[in-house]
């Protein structure tokens, strides 16, 4: 399944907001391309996507957190467009897998 991940963690208390922010990153980036600050594509199985979104529940806290996950399907993932600085990872054709 072809996934965007998206997050805005609240750091004003710097130490724990900050805390949260690089874990949920760090999770993010183990199974996805960075496409944007707190935007993330992933293609992941159903295994690995369980296995991320404990990850991700473990670490926001839904008191002052957001996380946000959207499914596309094919025909959705097909008309993408993108404009501006980089050109993004297309994580399905550009992922090495070993």
């Amino acid at each position: 399944m072809f996934l965007v991940v998206t997050y805005d963690v609240a750091t004003a208390d710097v130490r724990a907001g900050g805390r949260r922010l690089r874990r949920v990153a760090k999770a993010c980036t183990s199974f996805g391309v960075r496409v944007q600050k707190s935007v993330f594509e992933m293609q992941l199985g159903q295994k690995e996507w369980v296995e991320l979104r404990a990850r991700l529940l473990a670490e926001i806290d839904p008191a002052q957190d957001s996380l946000r996950v959207y499914f596309i399907d094919q025909s959705s993932k097909d008309r993408i467009e993108h404009y501006g600085v980089t050109r993004p990872v297309n994580v399905v054709e550009d992922t090495l897998a070993l």
